[in-house]
């Protein structure tokens, strides 16, 4: 490539995306750390990245459940997750669909990629012209990647941190790994963007049901510390689904449950509290659920009206005369 072009794509400051393998004069900009996991209870697969670039998780990170996922970086070349995946859905592992898709790759010198398929197969690449510190590592079920990074110690932090936290869910894993290169050294120019995504072991036609967690911090000033919080709001609200549905089936005590335990992760906020209380109630402690309701009350009467049209949707089972006493 001439010196020219490749200076082009260090400054441009408005990049565009390949939409084919080809030449990477207009490949998006988006040096940084990753890592591709696979938990081998679950099947459950991951992609965590972070970046000194706006959105990174817009490019980066690709995934599909029951068939493996991408992060492409570097000089992104985006073809290589919708086409990886693809070729790894046919069965092809994850080795030989990356070799595959690299070797009709123009620019693949600049490029660093790595794949992960629903067996575990590992396979990542780091072109010789990625800036240094540049490298790649695989493990059992897991790759970690980085370039441009402020020194060689990152992508072997972000390794061990993924083997020593094995006790973990998979998306916690995932963002300890993150930390760890963070702490490390991270990326020389700094911290902007982040984001996680984890896909199911079992294929599914149905797209809404592809992602169990799709997280993005796009622009922050510690965008990892702000991807922990996010995903432990995410458990919390896993939570209040449980409870949702556990109220649709009759369930209180199981609703109950459920509502508790989110409204202990994040004790302030007054939908988890509220929902509590509506459980409560409906299982008949409304001494219970009345101070609770009277303190949401106080703090935002708006709770107070959205009470009162429970009832004729079935969420609320109480009588007149306890609705009342609460609204009271």
């Amino acid at each position: 490539m001439k010196k020219i072009t490749l200076l082009f794509c260090l400054f441009c400051t408005i990049p565009l995306m390949s939409q084919s393998v080809g030449s990477v004069s207009k490949d998006a900009f988006a040096h940084t750390y990753s890592i591709v996991a696979r938990d081998t209870i679950t099947g459950e697969m991951a992609v965590g990245v972070q970046s000194h670039w706006f959105s990174v998780g817009s490019i980066v990170s690709w995934g599909k459940a029951g068939v493996g996922v991408v992060a492409t970086q570097s000089f992104v070349n985006p073809a290589y997750g919708p086409e990886g995946l693809e070729l790894m859905s046919q069965g092809v592992s994850a080795e030989r669909a990356l070799t595959q898709l690299i070797e009709k790759d123009e620019g693949r010198a600049f490029r660093q990629v790595a794949f992960l398929d629903a067996q575990g197969n590992v396979s990542g690449y780091t072109g010789e012209n990625c800036v240094e510190a540049a490298e790649d590592l695989q493990g059992k079920n897991f790759s970690v990647q980085a370039n441009m990074m402020l020194n060689d110690k990152v992508v072997p932090a972000m390794a061990e941190a993924f083997v020593r936290f094995s006790d973990y869910p998979l998306a916690e894993r995932v963002v300890e790994a993150l930390k760890a290169a963070q702490a490390a050294g991270g990326d020389i120019r700094g911290k902007q963007s982040a984001a996680l995504v984890v896909v199911g072991s079992e294929r599914t036609e149905k797209s809404w049901e592809n992602k169990k967690i799709d997280l993005r911090v796009d622009d922050h000033e510690t965008p990892i510390k702000e991807l922990s919080r996010l995903l432990k709001v995410h458990r919390a609200y896993e939570r209040m689904n449980k409870g949702d549905l556990a109220v649709e089936a009759g369930n209180m005590e199981k609703a109950l449950l459920e509502y508790g335990t989110a409204e202990k992760m994040f004790p302030e906020n007054l939908e988890m509290k509220f929902w509590k209380a509506v459980a409560l109630a409906n299982s008949g402690r409304i001494d219970e659920a009345k101070p609770i309701f009277k303190k949401i009350f106080k703090e935002d009467k708006n709770w107070k009206e959205m009470i009162t049209r429970l009832p004729a949707s079935g969420i609320l089972t109480i009588s007149e005369e306890e609705l009342k006493e609460i609204t009271e």
